[in-house]
């Protein structure tokens, strides 16, 4: 009973994780654990698991997605550990090993010309990202699998196949660090990172101890091999999707702004951040009516573009394109409304006579007339998002890098 152990004086706690009361009686000062000691044991080895293996603070420290994310990335990777324990086994069976009359220079040059061509991938594919990268990265070990089988054609098969791994190695940086910017609440980017580590380091793990019984059993057995390559490479992209389906971003990129704002020219709804994510497109690119470039060179029309625009950037369309230039001064909200603009044209232009929108006065008319439909809209459409819970000090959407200075009347 607490009224025997005295006066509650203090109390504290480690996060979520547990707490502590302090009581006064008779002039000492005693310190208790809440809970049993039984319950005490318990959070003593769930606090080790968690200090090793979860970012400190856990789960104030990270998003509300951070778990879900995690469970089906980790799943992802152990059954991609378990495809690559398979593609591996078969290039070494291809490259010679076991073979009497293959050579080790031979050998040493093939697996050169696999990690080479690899290596040139990761140059030329920096730009790819997305599921389709590690869809991509399952074919390229379906190809090791099946190379030993074509050995004339070898060398090019595993050289192929280093290429399309060499994409999802790109793509997977670009997006965990993204994602791990996203997850941290508290700036925590280096902890959420270091834990991710060890967890990769554990699943790996996992995925060697599981390979020495795998391995034996498939050694010439190419039915079974294939067999349990697809049965993991299924679970790898049935994770994979649902891992990317898990992850709300509360940011806004070109895709989920224009989602976002057509549903609020529809109905005056603010979509939430969970349920714009729900609506990305995970497999393919945000399907456009009208391509939109932002960050482009100075249109030639400069003085119809500035017509009935006081904004820090300039809209027009070019070959087909909505263009967006941005002035070197244009702030977050400026860069969402230009984007709001571009997006509301490029809809435009999928609805009316293209030979009216892309004539020279029908489609400067347009632009000029979503300059007045932002001044009426944007104010409060800004102030919905704010309250739906979207972040707007920051923003992904992809500008390029020209920015634009122009002298106005005024001055």
């Amino acid at each position: 009973m607490e009224g025997d152990r005295g006066v509650v004086l203090a109390t504290e706690r480690y996060g979520s994780a547990e707490s502590w009361k302090y009581f006064g009686k008779d002039g000492v000062m005693e310190r208790r654990r809440d809970g049993g000691e039984s319950e005490s044991r318990g959070k003593s080895i769930v606090g080790v698991f968690k200090s090793v293996f979860l970012p400190q603070g856990y789960p104030e420290s990270v998003s509300s997605d951070y778990l879900q994310y995690q469970f089906w990335d980790t799943m992802q990777a152990f059954s991609s550990s378990l495809s690559g324990t398979l593609a591996t086994q078969a290039s070494l069976k291809g490259v010679g090993v076991g073979n009497q009359e293959a050579t080790v220079a031979a050998a040493t040059i093939t697996w050169l010309l696999r990690d080479g061509t690899g290596m040139l991938g990761r140059i030329l594919f920096a730009w790819r990202k997305g599921l389709f990268a590690d869809v991509l990265n399952d074919f390229a070990m379906f190809l090791e699998i099946l190379a030993p089988y074509f050995p004339a054609f070898f060398t090019l098969i595993v050289c192929t196949a280093g290429i399309f791994k060499s994409i999802v190695g790109v793509a997977g940086g670009a997006t965990r660090a993204a994602l791990t910017v996203h997850q941290a609440r508290r700036d925590n980017m280096a902890d959420i990172s270091a834990k991710d580590g060890s967890q990769e380091t554990l699943v790996n793990l996992a995925g060697l101890l599981v390979s020495l019984v795998l391995i034996p059993l498939v050694t010439d057995n190419p039915i079974l091999t294939l067999s349990l390559f697809f049965l993991f490479t299924t679970l790898h992209l049935f994770a994979n999707y649902k891992a990317v389906r898990s992850v709300v971003m509360e940011t806004f990129n070109e895709a989920r702004l224009s989602i976002v704002l057509q549903q609020y020219l529809t109905d005056s709804r603010i979509l939430s951040p969970a349920e714009a994510n729900q609506r990305e497109p995970v497999f393919f690119e945000f399907r456009k009516q009208v391509p939109i470039k932002l960050g482009v060179r100075l249109p030639d029309e400069l003085s119809l573009a500035l017509k009935n625009n006081n904004m820090p950037f300039l809209l027009g369309l070019r070959n087909g394109c909505v263009c967006v230039c941005l002035g070197p001064e244009a702030s977050v909200h400026d860069e969402i409304r230009a984007l709001c603009q571009a997006v509301w044209l490029s809809a435009f232009s999928h609805l009316h006579n293209a030979y009216f929108l892309f004539s020279f006065k029908g489609h400067w008319d347009m632009v000029h007339e979503s300059h007045k439909l932002m001044d009426k809209i944007f104010s409060p459409f800004l102030k919905g998002v704010e309250a739906a819970g979207w972040d707007l000090k920051r923003t992904l959407l992809d500008w390029d890098e020209w920015r634009v200075g122009w002298k106005t009347k005024s001055n």
